[in-house]
């Protein structure tokens, strides 16, 4: 009885360590941040319930729309896109090319990088006076201009071109696993029938991943809400506040301008975004689970 008994419990309490850990610093401060949204906390907090004055002040701030502007620019870009690339390389590699473990490596590669060293590496790339525009320079192209990352309209795009990069490999890989999930007689069947390669993975084969496609979409859409570090290291914010977005916001606002309540107030709205796409994803898989 006693061996059973040690063996019921040695796992949980291996584990409650951890798990309180991860409950007192997750959750605790999930829980604590959404407190103090609702007080009136500058650079430091105070506990004084204040209503809502702080959601009141954040709708009514313009660099917040900004902020909200980008990330719809900067999000809907980076999923369409990431999803297009990655589809089509997973489509190419499950053709069984040569030479296939050597692409897929250096397609996943980025994905063994930070949003730090990806956003400091296209800072380079992109600079007007060292990256491409200075090398087409070089070899004779003077006329050529690619000046985005100091242009207050273009600088947005910049910041997609680098998620895009370092984020669509891992796109591939889910629905390369996908893809190879399927069963190869669907597809002979589906030739055999007279239907093209583009009318088969069309029609027949990318609809039987609708769970790739789900799950591709959270975490890209997960990426671009909280992408923080690929914005900081490649434009700063700038010029200006051209590339603002809500996680910038955020720490401009709790560090810099000392707006402890207002900055809180922000991360309650980025986490409500997050849950409205994230919960009901939970609950259909779940009660898909359980049918």
């Amino acid at each position: 009885m006693r061996v059973r008994r040690v063996d019921l419990w040695l796992p949980k309490l291996v584990v409650a360590p951890s798990f309180a850990l991860s409950l007192f610093f997750v959750y605790g401060f999930i829980a604590w941040t959404i407190y103090i949204s609702f007080t009136r906390s500058g650079i430091m907090p105070r506990y004084e319930f204040a209503g809502l004055i702080q959601y009141i002040r954040l709708w009514e701030t313009p660099r917040w729309y900004v902020a909200l502007q980008n990330l719809v620019v900067f999000g809907v870009l980076f999923m369409a896109i990431c999803m297009a690339i990655g589809i089509l390389l997973a489509i190419l590699l499950d053709q069984r090319i040569r030479a296939e473990g050597v692409l897929r490596t250096i397609y996943l590669y980025p994905m063994a990088l930070s949003f730090i060293v990806t956003g400091t590496a296209w800072k380079w790339i992109l600079n007007p006076t060292l990256g491409i525009e200075k090398l087409m320079h070089d070899i004779g192209w003077e006329s050529f201009q690619f000046d985005w990352l100091v242009d207050r309209d273009m600088a947005i795009y910049t910041i997609v071109i680098a998620g895009v990069w370092q984020s669509s490999g891992y796109v591939m890989a889910l629905f390369l696993a996908g893809l190879r999930s399927i069963d190869d007689e669907i597809i002979k069947a589906a030739a055999i029938d007279g239907a093209g390669p583009i009318r088969t993975y069309v029609g027949i084969v990318l609809p039987m991943l609708r769970p790739v496609f789900l799950s591709a979409f959270i975490t890209l859409m997960h990426l671009a809400i909280k992408s923080y570090d690929l914005v900081v290291a490649l434009t700063a914010g700038g010029p200006g506040i051209a590339t603002d977005v809500p996680a910038t916001f955020m720490y401009s606002y709790a560090f810099q301008r000392s707006e402890l309540g207002l900055a809180a107030a922000s991360a309650v709205m980025m986490l409500i975004t997050v849950m409205a796409v994230v919960v009901p994803y939970l609950y259909s898989e779940l009660r898909a689970g359980r049918k």
